[in-house]
């Protein structure tokens, strides 16, 4: 009676914290959105050094607060699965502890030797803001394209680097170190950011036939930036049409639709409706 107590408070636990087809999971997710969101907004308040001197209790009250609540959230996710270690070792898992340990961390550096190092710790909060990362469908698709144009993008930037190397050394050889290109890696700096079109201004030709090349690679530069857009566009375009195929497939063999459902032995998600085991591991699917 007690087992099945127990199991049936887990369980229920897993449907609120992994799964939004359920009124308690969609107030969850609600509720951690808010909850991140403020955690971002505190960190940034804190990094303005006037408003931080004003109100340092009150951020910093804040900072506990929802630090408190992001270690409940990371141990209940724990609890909740069958096999804690998959969940602590996953990508998810790994930013919720960065995005909690460091409020942690702090309690342990005292005084004003250890305020650099305490800084760059503190920083690591801003991981929260991946944790968003789970809430947006759409940027699957699109770390789907990228992850499928990544060879094209590294030939293209492999491209971009020998053209670089080549008008730097060039620009080196015409300009010459009386006009600020004392060297081929600074000339090769400058071609980079004159090919980006970032212009720093701090390296400038002089002679006109520097000034002929660099207004050849400032033209190709505004055609370099179209490129990565176009392969990626492409990706994501295919991606979409697979999507649509992929709908238009369903409909025809009259597939029950997917939902949020979350396995608590692997944490495989997108079941099928009314499904009763993980098509992944299995593992019996509990429901409401």
């Amino acid at each position: 009676m007690e087992a099945t107590k127990k199991h049936n408070w887990r369980t229920k636990l897993h449907e609120i914290i992994y799964e939004a087809d359920t009124p308690s999971g969609k107030l969850f997710d609600i509720v951690l959105l808010i909850t991140i969101l403020a955690s971002i907004v505190v960190v940034m308040l804190e990094s303005i050094g006037s408003f931080n001197a004003k109100h340092q209790d009150f951020l910093n009250i804040s900072e506990w607060i929802i630090t408190i609540l992001f270690t409940i959230e990371y141990f209940a996710r724990i609890i909740s699965v069958k096999k804690p270690l998959k969940y602590i070792l996953s990508f998810y898992g790994i930013i919720d502890l960065l995005s909690t340990v460091p409020k942690y961390l702090s309690l342990l550096f005292g005084g004003t030797q250890a305020l650099v190092a305490l800084r760059a710790l503190r920083l690591l909060r801003v991981f929260r803001i991946l944790k968003l990362a789970r809430y947006l469908g759409a940027s699957n698709q699109l770390a789907g394209a990228i992850r499928a144009s990544r060879a094209k993008i590294a030939v293209f930037l492999y491209a971009v680097l020998i053209a670089s190397v080549i008008f730097g050394t060039i620009m080196y050889m015409v300009e010459g170190e009386e006009n600020g290109f004392t060297n081929i890696p600074k000339s090769v700096y400058w071609c980079i950011v004159t090919l980006t079109t970032v212009g720093f201004g701090d390296i400038a030709p002089v002679t006109p036939l520097g000034q002929f090349i660099a207004t050849f690679i400032m033209i190709l530069g505004y055609g370099i930036i179209a490129v990565p857009t176009g392969i990626v566009s492409a990706e994501y375009a295919k991606a979409s049409d697979g999507d649509k195929d992929k709908e238009k497939d369903k409909t025809k063999m009259s597939i029950v639709p997917l939902n949020t459902q979350s396995c608590s032995s692997c944490l495989a998600e997108k079941h099928i409706d009314g499904a009763e085991f993980c098509y992944k591991c299995g593992e019996v699917l509990h429901h409401e």
